[in-house]
């Protein structure tokens, strides 16, 4: 299959892979492994004028390169915005910026899945 340059980069050098750890990490998952998808991510969640912004963002994916690279974007881009449980872009759109084929258009909404997991979860501890 072929692959963007955007696509590539991002999946090449997931700068966001990882985990977080502590009091101000949400976290959530969507998908399963046995289905050949899974998304983790991890979000602290900081306070910048009375407001909550997301800090940090990593994640996990057990998935394939597009879906590792839009969920490496979705990370970059979601520091320094809202901590709401919207993704920085919407699903079709990503799908475009990426190139990825309408067939795995459904691998997009288990990273959105994942995303609003994180976002809506309660704070709990998290070891890193």
């Amino acid at each position: 299959m072929n692959y963007s340059n955007l696509t590539r980069r991002h999946f090449d050098n997931p700068v966001c892979a990882g985990v977080l750890g502590g009091a101000t990490v949400r976290r959530g998952a969507a998908g399963s492994r046995a289905q050949g998808t899974w998304v983790q991510f991890d979000v602290q969640i900081g306070l910048r004028d009375q407001e909550s912004t997301v800090a940090a963002v990593r994640f996990l994916a057990y998935a394939c390169p597009h879906v590792i690279a839009v969920a490496d974007w979705v990370a970059q881009q979601a520091v320094d915005s809202p901590a709401a449980p919207v993704l920085p872009e919407s699903v079709h759109s990503l799908r475009e910026r990426f190139e990825v084929p309408i067939e795995k258009l459904g691998r997009l909404f288990i990273v959105e899945d994942a995303w609003i997991a994180a976002l809506s979860s309660p704070y709990r501890e998290i070891s890193a």
